[in-house]
């Protein structure tokens, strides 16, 4: 004899919780905010200091000159023989048109210009330099890190 089995009649939810979906968000909401100062630009330079000064980096190429003279761009090493074919390179596949050239305050005119001259010969005309704002008087220095 063949038995029929009932189907199960699961009622209907007329509310949502959303108190798990909530707690998932807000944990992830941390997690980026404690992370998005780490994301930052990963060579140290001290930058030369300005009246006028703008330290922010907008989306774009940024090509970085260390204390030891030492070119990145993007925060990648580049040898200086390769240098105009990486940058055009990045500068093509960059969503915003942009160059931005960091230097060290110790690195020398000469290869500040020397890069410039690269970047143009790149075929890049606009390049931005950036610097910070000089210490105001009575405000502590601190140190990002």
């Amino acid at each position: 004899m063949r038995k029929w089995r009932r189907k199960r009649i699961y009622p209907k939810m007329h509310d949502i919780n959303v108190t798990n979906l909530v707690d998932v968000v807000l944990v992830i909401l941390i997690v980026f905010m404690i992370s998005e100062p780490l994301m930052q630009s990963g060579i140290e330079v001290n930058l030369p200091k300005t009246k006028v000064a703008d330290a922010t980096v907008s989306d774009g190429v940024v090509v970085t000159i260390d204390v030891k003279g030492f070119t990145y761009i993007d925060d990648r090493l580049v040898n200086l023989d390769q240098f105009e074919m990486k940058i055009k390179d990045a500068y093509d596949q960059a969503s915003n048109k942009k160059v931005f050239l960091r230097a060290d305050a110790s690195v020398t005119h000469g290869t500040v210009i020397d890069i410039m001259g690269r970047i143009k010969a790149a075929g890049i005309s606009e390049v931005g330099l950036v610097t910070k704002p000089p210490d105001e008087p009575g405000k502590p220095r601190t140190r990002k890190k």
